[in-house]
C-alpha cells in the first residue's frame, strides 16, 4: 500500500489556519480576498496571506490557495497581480477551475503548481490526462464518483499526477457546485463564491392556473426540502480511499467555524495514521463528527447514491466551545478565553490536538486577577480553570448545548 497520503484541512480565516495546523493538517487550503469559491468564509488580506504563508512554513504544511471562480472579463484583469503575489510568497500551489486562469497562472506563477478545481468536474481519467498534457500537478476529482471510478482513473493516469478527493463535509445537489439556481433566485453567483444555498429552502408545488394555493411536496403539511443534500463523512473508510490511490484527502468546510475545523481535522488525523498503521481506528474519532455541526451522513457517491434529506435543512448542533486554552502548566491549571458562557459546577469536556476527549467537572474558576468565579460570562474574557491533565495551547473546552 502506498504511503504517501496527505491531510487537506480548510483555513477559512487565520484563526481557523491556526486550529487546522495544530490538530493535524499535512496542507490548507484558503482564499484571498477574491476569486475563491467561499466569498463569505471571511478569507485572507494580501497582509494575511503573508503571515498565513510564514506559518505554514513554520509548521512544515503546504498552502493551496483557491483561484477557482469562473471569473467575469474585470475581474480576469485583476488575476495576473495576484498571482504574481502567489508566485513572490512562494505559496505551494492555486487551485484552479477555468482554462484561462489555468494559463494566467502558468504565465505568472511558474513555480506554483496548479491542482484542479473540483468545479472544473473532472470524472474521467482522460479529462486528468488532458489536464496532466497541459500542466497541471494534481487534480481534484468531481464529487459524483464511486471509488470503483477512482481506483480506474488512477490506473489510467500517470502516477506522478496527484488526485485529490473530498472525504468530508457538505454536498452539492448541483453538479460539483456549478448551480445557477443562486444567481437566478437572489443574484448571488455560486460560479463566483457566493451561494445563497437556495437548495437548503422549502419548497411547494404551485398549478400556474392556482396562484397562491400550495401543494406541499412531502407527506404532512411541513412540506420537504427536496434539494437539502446529506453531508458526507468517510472517516470509516480511510484504508479503501487509499486502497484506490488517492493522493490527498480534503475536508470542506472553509465557511465552517474554527471548532469545526479543529475537531474534524483532529478525528482525520487519527483516522488517516491509524490506516497507515494498518491498526483499526479508535471509535471515539468517529464519535467527535458528531460533535460538530452537521446534516445527517452519507458516504456521499463513493459506494452509490448518497440519497438526499428531505425533512428539513437545519443542522445538528449539540456541542458548543464553552472556551479555548491559551496555556497550562502540567497540574492542568489552566488560563483560557471564553467563548459560551458557562458556570462552577457544569459538566464539560476538554478535547484538543492529540488529545481524546476527556469529561469533567468545571472547578478552581477564577478571573485575571485571582478572584474566585462563580460563572464566566463576558466574551472573550481570560479566567482559569483546573483541568484534568495538562493540555496544549489551542485545546477546546465545551458542553451540551443549552436546551439539549
Amino acid at each position: 500500500m502506498d504511503k504517501r497520503l496527505e491531510l487537506l484541512a480548510p483555513a477559512g480565516d487565520m484563526e481557523r489556519l491556526r486550529m487546522s495546523l495544530a490538530y493535524g493538517a499535512d496542507a490548507v487550503y484558503l482564499a484571498g480576498p477574491d476569486f475563491g469559491m467561499r466569498s463569505f468564509a471571511g478569507n485572507f488580506t494580501w497582509t494575511e496571506l503573508k503571515e498565513a504563508v510564514e506559518l505554514c512554513r513554520r509548521r512544515g504544511a503546504a498552502i493551496h490557495v483557491t483561484c477557482n471562480t469562473m471569473p467575469r472579463n474585470g475581474e480576469a484583469a485583476r488575476l495576473p497581480e495576484w498571482l504574481e503575489y502567489l508566485e513572490e510568497l512562494g505559496v505551494d500551489a492555486a487551485i484552479v477551475a477555468d482554462v484561462g486562469v489555468f494559463s494566467l497562472l502558468k504565465r505568472h506563477a511558474p513555480h506554483v503548481k496548479a491542482h484542479i478545481s473540483t468545479q472544473a468536474s473532472v470524472s474521467n481519467y482522460q479529462a486528468a490526462r488532458a489536464w496532466y498534457d497541459l500542466g497541471a500537478s494534481r487534480v481534484i476529482l468531481a464529487r459524483e464518483l464511486s471509488l470503483e471510478e477512482i481506483a480506474e482513473i488512477r490506473a489510467k493516469t500517470p502516477r506522478d499526477l496527484e488526485i485529490e478527493a473530498f472525504v468530508h463535509g457538505a454536498m452539492c445537489v448541483s453538479y460539483s457546485g456549478r448551480c445557477l439556481l443562486s444567481n437566478y433566485m437572489t443574484g448571488r453567483d455560486a460560479n463566483r463564491g457566493a451561494c445563497a444555498q437556495p437548495c437548503r429552502y422549502q419548497y411547494a408545488l404551485v398549478e400556474e392556473k392556482r396562484p397562491g394555493e400550495y401543494f406541499p411536496i412531502g407527506e404532512d403539511e411541513g412540506g420537504a426540502f427536496i434539494l437539502n443534500s446529506r453531508d458526507m463523512c468517510m472517516i470509516d473508510h480511510i484504508p479503501e480511499l487509499m486502497a484506490a490511490g488517492l493522493d490527498s484527502l480534503k475536508i470542506e468546510g472553509r465557511a465552517k467555524s474554527a471548532y469545526y475545523a479543529a475537531i474534524v481535522t483532529g478525528a482525520y488525523r487519527h483516522a488517516v495514521d491509524a490506516a497507515l498503521a494498518e491498526e483499526e481506528l479508535d471509535p471515539v474519532w468517529r464519535m467527535e463528527l458528531d460533535k460538530v455541526s452537521h446534516r445527517p451522513y452519507s458516504t456521499g457517491f463513493y459506494f452509490g447514491e448518497p440519497g438526499q434529506h428531505t425533512g428539513d435543512s437545519r443542522y445538528v448542533r449539540d456541542w458548543q466551545v464553552a472556551a479555548v486554552v491559551t496555556s497550562c502548566d502540567p497540574a492542568g491549571r489552566a488560563l483560557c478565553a471564553l467563548r459560551n458562557k458557562f458556570s462552577a459546577g457544569d459538566e464539560l469536556e476538554l478535547v484538543g490536538p492529540g488529545l481524546a476527549p476527556v469529561p469533567f467537572r468545571a472547578e478552581e474558576l477564577s478571573d485575571a486577577d485571582g478572584q474566585p468565579l462563580e460563572q464566566v460570562r463576558r466574551p472573550q474574557m481570560p479566567f482559569t480553570i483546573r483541568l484534568p491533565r495538562q493540555a496544549p495551547p489551542l485545546s477546546l473546552l465545551r458542553r451540551k448545548a443549552e436546551g439539549l
